[in-house]
């Protein structure tokens, strides 16, 4: 079983969100100056969401998936972990945050796109 358990910890869900975005810093082997970077989050505030001193928001954590280059599943996944709603295709602002994952896009480009749209930005 210990092996088992060893072997596959990659694929299980964390208990807690801040070991959750441990794992996925590892899985993307990525610093958090780089996820500071590609969230445009405040660097402390980061800091303190992976050493579970801080509970982001819904918006706070989808700035984060920007940051660590995570797919539309994977957002979800840390969305559902956190308490959040998921993302949702019935909702226009969450069907634009969903193209700009799937497509790869920055978080500039997407907070672009929702400008474009008339919805609240993301990472402000």
């Amino acid at each position: 079983m210990e092996d088992f358990l060893t072997k596959n910890q990659a694929h299980m869900l964390h208990h807690t969100l801040s070991d959750h975005l441990q794992a996925l810093l590892s899985k993307k082997q990525l610093s958090r100056a780089e996820v500071v970077h590609g969230s445009q989050l405040d660097r402390a505030y980061v800091y303190q969401i992976f050493s579970a001193e801080k509970t982001p928001s819904r918006d706070k954590l989808i700035a984060l998936s920007f940051g660590l280059h995570l797919t539309d599943d994977e957002t979800k996944k840390m969305l559902k972990l956190s308490g959040n709603r998921e993302l949702y295709a019935g909702d226009k602002r969450d069907v634009l945050i969903i193209f700009a994952i799937q497509r790869g896009l920055t978080i500039f480009d997407a907070n672009e796109l929702l400008f474009r749209y008339g919805m609240d930005l993301l990472g402000v």
